[in-house]
C-alpha cells in the first residue's frame, strides 16, 4: 500500500487477528507492533533494501507476544514505549505529543488514546517532504490506532479486570473522538487489532479504511458515551485465557524466539507423553483426523485459529507434542505457538496416524446439520453446542446443551450421557470439542457443517427469550 510515496507494508497474522506495520521512503523504515517472529520483518526491509530506524509499539498486547524488543536489539533501532509502561528493558521512553523524525520525510506523533489500556498511545504519521511543506499542503498519512480505533469497531476495554471495564470503555470513546478531531477525513486508519483478534470489541469485514469513512460507519464515532458504553459493555463475550499471560510477558520484554525443529518422537513415545497428561496435538484437518488419529490426541488443525484455541484451552504450561503429515505443518505451528509464549515443542512427529499410534487407530463419525435432523426423528441424542455463551444465548438448536469450548477440558464429565453429536459454528471447534470427547473414551459424532444450515435444513432454533 503507498500513500504519498510512503510505503506501507502491512504485515498480517490471520489466526491472532492482528497486523503488524513496515513503513518506508526508500531508504529508512520503522514498524509498528511487531509479532514476535520478526523474520517476517527482517525479509522485508531486506527485499526493500532499507534500514530500520524505529520501532513503535502502541500498547502492552493482551493477544500476543511482541518482537518489538528483539527487533530493536537486532538491528539497533530505537524502541519506542509509553514511558509510563513499566517494563524490565531498556527502551526509548515515549509520552502523548512527542514526535519522532524518521528519515528526511515522515514524522510519527504520539497520541494517547487510553481505552484499550490506560497507557494506550496511537501514533499520527506525517509526509514531511520539502514540497508539502512549501505548498502548505496538510499531508497526514494517517494513524496507527493499536488497539483504539478499528474498523467499525473499537478495541475491547475489559481485558484489565472488571473494576476498570466502565471506566475504559468511557475512555475509549473520547480517545476515538480525539482521533477523528485531531486528523483530517483523509487520513488513513492502520489498526493493530480487529481482524479476527478477540482484542476487538466487534468485528468488521473492512480491510481498509480513512478517518472520514469511520465517521460514517464506526458506532463510536456515531453515539453518544452512554449509548457507546452500553452496546458495547453487552456485546463482550469471553476472551482467551491465555491473554492473562501476554502483557505481564511482553512487559518483561520477550526474547528472539527459536523455531528450530523440536525433538522427533514415535508411537511408543507419544503414547508414553498421553498418559503422562501432556497434550499431543493433531494438526490435520478435522476432516482426516475424525476417519482415523493415534487414540488420546487432540484435533487442533492448523487451517482454522490454531494457537488461539490451542493457547485459549490448554493448562498453562502443559508440555505440547505437534504431529503434522510434513516439516512444514510443524514449523507453522510451531511459528504461531511462539507468538502466544508456547516457545519449544515437547516433540514432533511427521506422517501419519499409523506412524503416530502405538496400536489401533480410533476415529468418530461426522455428520451435517441435516443428518441430526433426521437422526432425531429415530433415536433421543445429545445435541452438544461449543460455541461462547453468548453465541448460544443468541440463537440455539432447541434443547441443546451449551458448554463453551473453553470450558470443556475441565468439563468433559458433564457432558450429558448418550449419543453426544456436538456442533459450533462452522465446524472447527466441534472438532476440538470432538476430539477430547474422543479422548475421554466416548464416541462424539462431529457435525462438519455450517451453522446457519440448521435452520434451513427444518432444525428448531430459539433466541434469548426463550
Amino acid at each position: 500500500m503507498t500513500t504519498t510515496d510512503l510505503t506501507i507494508i502491512p504485515i498480517e497474522t490471520p489466526t491472532l487477528g492482528d497486523r503488524s506495520y513496515v513503513v518506508h521512503d526508500g531508504e529508512q523504515a520503522f514498524v509498528v507492533d511487531p509479532q514476535r517472529d520478526i523474520d517476517r520483518v527482517l525479509a522485508i526491509l531486506d527485499e526493500g533494501a532499507v534500514r530500520l530506524t524505529d520501532v513503535f509499539e502502541t500498547h502492552l498486547h493482551n493477544d500476543y507476544l511482541t518482537g518489538g524488543l528483539a527487533l530493536a536489539q537486532h538491528t539497533g533501532a530505537s524502541y519506542h514505549v509509553n514511558a509510563d509502561d513499566e517494563v524490565a528493558f531498556e527502551r526509548t521512553p515515549i509520552r502523548d505529543g512527542d514526535t519522532v523524525e524518521i528519515g528526511s520525510r515522515m514524522r510519527m506523533t504520539a497520541i494517547s488514546t487510553p481505552g484499550h489500556t490506560f497507557t494506550h498511545l496511537s501514533y499520527a504519521l506525517t509526509d514531511t517532504s520539502p514540497e508539502h511543506v512549501a505548498a502548505g499542503v496538510d499531508a497526514s498519512v494517517g494513524v496507527f490506532s493499536g488497539g483504539s480505533l478499528l474498523f467499525g469497531a473499537t478495541g475491547r476495554p475489559d481485558l484489565l479486570g472488571e473494576q476498570h471495564t466502565h471506566d475504559l470503555a468511557r475512555q475509549q470513546h473520547a480517545s476515538a473522538h480525539k482521533l477523528a478531531g485531531l486528523l483530517p477525513d483523509a487520513a488513513g486508519v492502520f489498526p493493530t487489532h480487529g481482524f479476527g483478534s478477540f482484542c476487538a470489541a466487534t468485528q468488521s469485514e473492512a480491510t481498509e479504511s480513512t478517518i472520514g469513512q469511520e465517521m460514517g460507519s464506526n458506532p463510536v464515532l456515531s453515539q453518544d458515551e452512554e449509548t457507546y458504553v452500553r452496546e458495547l459493555l453487552e456485546g463482550l463475550g469471553a476472551w482467551p485465557a491465555y491473554y492473562v499471560h501476554m502483557a505481564p510477558a511482553n512487559a518483561d520484554g520477550p526474547s528472539e524466539p527459536d523455531l528450530s525443529p523440536p525433538t522427533t518422537a514415535d508411537g511408543h513415545e507419544l503414547r508414553r507423553r498421553i498418559v503422562a497428561g501432556e497434550w499431543v496435538v493433531d494438526l490435520r484437518n478435522r476432516t482426516a483426523f475424525a476417519a482415523g488419529h493415534a487414540p488420546g490426541t487432540l484435533n487442533f488443525g492448523i487451517d482454522g485459529s490454531f494457537a488461539t484455541y490451542l493457547g485459549w484451552l490448554i493448562s498453562w504450561g502443559t508440555p505440547v507434542t505437534l504431529l503434522g503429515e510434513t516439516s512444514d505443518d510443524v514449523a507453522e505451528a510451531q511459528r504461531e505457538l511462539v507468538r502466544i509464549g508456547i516457545d519449544r515443542p515437547a516433540a514432533h512427529a511427521t506422517g501419519g496416524p499409523k506412524d503416530w499410534a502405538d496400536g489401533e487407530l480410533a476415529s468418530f463419525p461426522t455428520a451435517t446439520f441435516a443428518d441430526l435432523e433426521q437422526v432425531r426423528h429415530h433415536r433421543e441424542v445429545v445435541i452438544l453446542d461449543v460455541r461462547r455463551e453468548d453465541e448460544y444465548r443468541s440463537t440455539r438448536i432447541n434443547g441443546a446443551h451449551n458448554i463453551p469450548i473453553h470450558e470443556l477440558p475441565g468439563r468433559v464429565a458433564d457432558v450429558p450421557a448418550g449419543e453426544v453429536w456436538v456442533h459450533c459454528a462452522t465446524g472447527y471447534r466441534a472438532s476440538i470439542a470432538a476430539s477430547l470427547i474422543d479422548a475421554s473414551g466416548r464416541t462424539p459424532v462431529a457435525v462438519d457443517d455450517s451453522f446457519e444450515n440448521a435452520e434451513k435444513v427444518g432444525l428448531h432454533l430459539v433466541g434469548p427469550d426463550a
